[in-house]
Parts: structure tokens; C-alpha cells; sequence
């Protein structure tokens, strides 16, 4: 197929193509068949460091990305999942080869041309102050920033007044600037730290957004965090999000994490898929039993309760849980489920809650699952994949 696609079809198109987006097993053949004389966007993606080196050095390739792109959008691909040094290190040195070649941008990420940048990482960042600002400053006349990062700092949470002092000040045509950064502070001794209202009076300047803040102090870990975020929200990913989470509408996040101490009731959870109407993955950690649950004396008193509706939740992972959290998402009179839910839980946990997969108070949202993962200890069973009779079920390793 790529093949003849590069052979018969872009002979005869190559002219006329302003964009193309590609592989990094394509980007050569498909770059050396044709003079692109139009090319000025260029998608990139699953580029490693390896790839980065053959691309970018080529006297062919390289002459197209130097005179040409102004335009480009990359995936950077990293096989070093247990090494965060190495991870970082690799992608440090990918971006240097994009950096040093495409000298034409206008739109990505001394970048004097460049316009619009966003970056987005999941990753826990621990060297912000030494990687992210000094990029940033490289780039003068950015008109567009939109940041989306986890990161940690030493002593004091990132707030408006560092944002307006470390980055928007060195980037003066700055206009439009949306965020989320959650930073978070490993707690040590007698640390004190201020309140939502007062890093909420740090934005108070900042014109063109409304920007919402948080404070969560997690005693059982040590670590407390701070949430500051621009709204409306245009990123497709939230994490970390606890019981001080004040809603609002977010229709661009498609991936949700939840973590708190604290317990999240039913009213957490309705509020959780109202604010994300379009959440997709769903991961959530709390080991505190819920207290509202005691209220309830009898499964049919469950019918009360309003009933929480995800409609577009494919992915769900409570393998990190109290017993409750499971009841609250197999129990049909709680929670629907549409079809084919890929389900991640604790095999112990998931047998209990199930009363040894005999229970009937979750035959209807357990007949959704297709997949099914069981983490800790646990074995093969009958009645486990009668209970999930449309299941393709892992069990654990041994």
C-alpha cells in the first residue's frame, strides 16, 4: 500500500500538497519521492530519538524542513517506560534536532518566529524551574501558551504571581495563556501553606480567563498539592482531582483521575459526570469507605439515589480501592454503564463485593464489561466468568 501510494499517487499530488501527516516507518519514503514545492505543515508521529537523528541530517530532508515548514505537529514515541531520566533525556535530545532544523516555525512549540505553543505532559515534572521557563524564553514573540503540566516544587506552589513573574513577563506579546498546573510539595516538619482564597487573589490580574484554585494536604502521604487552572477548560485530560474539585462544565476531557483521603460520596460522583459529560477513562484511588452509604439500610433504599449516567466510559480503573467504590460502580441502581467497558479492580476486592460472584445486585452492569483485569491474588473461576459471561478476563500473575 505505501508502495503504490508513493509511487502512483503522490507523483501526481505533490505539487498541489500543503500537509501531510507521518509515520516515522513512512516520513522517508514519502519526503524522497517527490519535490513538495507547496509543503509547509508537516504532522510527525511516534518519532524517537533514533528517528529523530536519521530525519533531521539527511541533506534532502533536512533542506524541506529548513526552507519549508512553518507548521508542525509531533508525537514524540519513548521506550524507556521505567526510566525517567532516560525518558526525559531522550526527548530533551529529539526536541534539540526539531529545534535546531525546523528554523522556519510559526506554530509549534532562539524560536523567534514562533507564534503558538503547547505543551502537555502527564508525566510528575521534577525539574520545571530548570526545563520549562528557559524553553519558554526562547520563545520572544509567542503570541498563544497553553500549558498542561504536574509538577513538583521545593517550597512554594506555583501560583498567578509566579506565573506573571517567570513566564509572562519574558514573553511579551503574550495574549492568550491557558493552564493547568497541578505542583505539588512532599511535606516536611511544620510546613504551612496558603488557602485557597489566597492564591485565588493572585489571578485577580489576570484579564482574559477566569482561573479557579484549589488546596488539597494529604496527611496519610505527606504531600500537599494546588490546582490552578484556566477555565473554560480546553485540555483533554484532568487529573488528580479530589473532594474540593467545585465543578463547572469541561466538554473537551476525555481522561479523569480522582484521588482523595477523604471519601467520595455518591454526590461526588454525579458531580464528577455532570462537569464531564464526555469522560472516556475514569481512574480513581480512594481507600476511605464512603459514609453516606450507612444511611442506606437495603439495596432497594439505593433506588433513591439519583442515577449516575456515563454514557461515553470505556476505560475504568478501581484496582485501587475501597470495597465501596466497587459497589458503587457495579451497582446498577447507583450507576449505568454502556456496553463494552474495559474494567481494571482487585480480584480480592471484586469477590467480596460480589459476594463470591453470586451476588444479584450487579448482574446488569457486569454483563457490560468485555474486559476484565484482575490485579492482586486471585485464580481461575466458574462462577467469576459466569458473573462476567461477556468478559475476556486476566487474571493475575503469579
Amino acid at each position: 500500500m505505501l508502495k503504490r501510494f508513493c509511487l502512483q499517487i503522490l507523483p501526481s499530488i505533490h505539487d498541489k500538497t500543503q500537509w501531510l501527516d507521518l509515520d516515522s516507518s513512512s516520513i522517508k519514503h514519502v519526503l524522497r519521492v517527490a519535490n513538495y514545492s507547496n509543503l509547509d505543515s508537516l504532522g510527525l508521529y511516534n518519532i524517537d530519538e533514533e528517528s529523530a537523528q536519521c530525519l533531521f541530517t539527511g541533506e534532502t530532508l533536512s533542506s524541506i524542513f529548513k526552507n519549508q515548514i512553518t507548521t508542525l505537529f509531533i508525537t514524540i514515541y519513548n521506550n524507556n517506560d521505567d526510566n525517567y531520566e532516560g525518558k526525559i533525556l531522550s526527548m530533551t535530545n529529539t526536541y534539540d534536532k526539531i529545534f535546531t532544523v525546523f528554523n522556519r516555525l510559526t506554530t509549534f512549540g532562539d524560536l523567534p518566529n514562533l507564534k503558538c505553543f503547547s505543551l502537555s505532559c502527564k508525566l510528575e515534572t521534577y525539574d520545571y524551574n530548570e526545563a520549562i521557563p528557559p524553553l519558554l524564553y526562547r520563545m520572544s514573540n509567542l503570541e498563544e501558551l497553553d500549558l498542561c503540566l504536574t509538577v513538583y516544587v521545593d517550597k512554594t506552589f506555583i501560583d498567578g504571581n509566579h506565573l506573571k513573574t517567570k513566564i509572562i513577563k519574558h514573553i511579551p506579546r503574550l495574549n492568550q495563556f491557558t493552564f493547568f498546573i497541578q505542583s505539588f510539595i512532599y511535606v516536611r516538619n511544620e510546613m504551612s501553606f496558603p488557602s485557597t482564597e489566597d492564591f485565588q487573589h493572585t489571578f485577580i490580574v489576570f484579564p482574559n480567563n477566569k482561573i479557579i484554585s484549589y488546596v488539597d494536604n494529604f496527611a496519610d502521604v505527606k504531600r500537599s498539592q494546588c490546582h490552578i487552572y484556566s477555565y473554560p477548560f480546553l485540555m483533554r485530560y484532568s487529573t488528580s482531582i479530589t473532594n474540593n474539585f467545585s465543578g463547572g462544565l469541561f466538554e473537551y476531557v476525555r481522561s479523569v483521575s480522582l484521588f482523595d483521603e477523604h471519601p467520595f460520596e455518591h454526590e461526588f460522583f454525579l458531580r464528577i459526570v455532570q462537569s464531564f459529560p464526555f469522560i472516556e477513562g475514569l481512574s480513581l484511588a480512594n481507600r476511605k469507605p464512603q459514609n453516606g452509604k450507612q444511611s442506606y439500610k437495603s439495596n432497594s433504599d439505593n433506588r433513591n439515589l439519583p442515577l449516575i449516567e456515563y454514557f461515553f466510559l470505556n476505560e475504568l480503573y478501581i484496582s485501587n480501592v475501597h470495597d465501596d467504590y466497587i459497589e458503587q460502580f457495579l451497582f446498577d441502581t447507583k450507576t449505568y454503564l454502556q456496553n463494552n467497558v474495559i474494567l481494571y479492580v482487585d480480584y480480592e476486592s471484586l469477590q467480596r463485593v460480589t459476594h463470591n460472584f453470586a451476588r444479584d445486585a450487579t448482574p446488569t452492569n457486569s454483563a457490560k464489561i468485555s474486559k476484565l483485569h484482575l490485579c492482586g491474588q486471585g485464580k481461575r473461576s466458574n462462577s467469576l466468568e459466569e458473573y462476567f459471561p461477556y468478559s475476556k478476563i486476566s487474571y493475575p500473575l503469579y
